[in-house]
């Protein structure tokens, strides 16, 4: 398929081949560690990719939403972790998922987890989540009054089973890989005291991390018995930035029409904004902002020029493209270029719908739905 020729409006473009192989290196890395890879489907949102990890062996999967709960489960995983701390305003709808699919939740309180033993119909597992370090949800690793008042409630329930301690260390997204080492030393340190404080009670009991830099970039994951990353699968450019990956690895481009250039400015204005691609920013080196870089489309996908031209201004619909000499000669009015997203999970939600390299839609979660 020409994609030069094929589009008309903004696109975005998921390449099999690179999505496939990042999943292949991360199970790889996980089976040589002896992980259970349980990955995150936040990223993606969908089935069709979803399908793509049961070729490398994973049957156990985690979501953001009991609404994502309920669109893969349809695939019929093994469970389903939602990994984010449980609303129990939906807890009727946890029942009607937990009647026929193996569902579980994470708790940060012993409040939710009262309403839980008190309202469940149908058994739910539970991890407790741990904060990070970075504040943003779970319960502190030293707070074993708070976590230990969940067990308490958990023990006295028949439908609330207790199944380990779970760390997103979002924080590394924003560290360089020193930071990252750090920031993973601290998770693995605080999982492997709290599997050591409780293995005793609860000899089952498993340890997760969850962010794809540590994911990526580390080689000991002792005190870990699970990883769960999701951004892995496309990759993006913050990614690459940290080190996480290369450019090359990064699965996804928005196909984005030029509508007009101005040579004397270097600058090309393209279809593509922050209802396309959110608004996430890099800062180049020099002080500029960073939206988005661009490949050429070709009919195998996209290749990275030499010399990089980026995104230096977005508005909602506008994208202003401060480009490189190189690429000026190559690109005319009614061209189509490719944007490689800052942060691939939210160009994938802004978008809702993807089309592989063979110009057939891929389904997505908040937009078109799969059969």
């Amino acid at each position: 398929m020409s994609l030069q020729t094929s589009i008309n409006s903004p696109t975005l473009l998921v390449n099999e081949a690179i999505c496939k192989a990042n999943i292949a290196r991360m199970a790889k890395k996980a089976k040589e560690h002896q992980l259970s890879l349980i990955p995150h489907f936040k990223t993606h949102q969908s089935l069709e990719i979803g399908n793509w990890y049961k070729e490398f062996g994973i049957d156990e999967i985690s979501v953001s939403s009991i609404q994502m709960a309920a669109y893969f489960a349809k695939q019929y995983w093994e469970n389903i972790h939602i990994a984010f701390p449980f609303n129990p305003l939906e807890t009727d709808l946890l029942n009607t998922l937990a009647k026929d699919h193996s569902i579980s939740v994470q708790l940060v309180n012993a409040p939710v987890a009262q309403i839980l033993a008190s309202q469940l119909t149908n058994s739910v597992g539970f991890f407790i989540e741990i904060d990070a370090g970075y504040g943003r949800a779970g319960v502190e690793v030293s707070d074993f009054g708070k976590i230990e008042d969940i067990m308490r409630i958990a023990n006295r329930s028949d439908k609330l089973e207790f199944k380990g301690f779970y760390i997103h260390a979002g924080h590394t997204y924003h560290a360089d890989q020193m930071g990252i080492h750090q920031i993973h030393g601290q998770t693995k340190a605080a999982l492997r005291m709290l599997k050591d404080k409780y293995c005793d009670e609860f000899p089952m009991l498993v340890t997760r991390s969850g962010d794809t830099p540590s994911c990526s970039i580390e080689n000991d994951f002792t005190g870990i018995d699970e990883i769960g990353p999701g951004n892995f699968v496309f990759y993006d450019l913050t990614q690459a930035n940290i080190g996480s990956c290369d450019k090359s690895d990064i699965a996804i481009a928005l196909a984005a029409p030029v509508v007009d250039i101005k040579k004397e400015k270097h600058e090309i204005l393209v279809h593509s904004g922050g209802v396309h691609l959110a608004k996430d920013v890099l800062i180049n080196p020099d002080g500029t902002k960073n939206y988005g870089e661009i490949v050429l489309l070709n009919e195998h996908g996209w290749t990275i020029p030499t010399k990089t031209s980026f995104l230096k201004s977005i508005s909602q619909e506008h994208g202003v493209i401060k480009a490189t000499d190189e690429l000026l000669s190559k690109v005319e009015i009614g061209y189509v270029l490719g944007i490689l997203p800052v942060h691939s999970c939210m160009t994938a939600d802004c978008m809702r719908i993807y089309f592989n390299l063979k110009g057939e839609k891929l389904d997505h979660l908040k937009g078109l739905k799969a059969n």
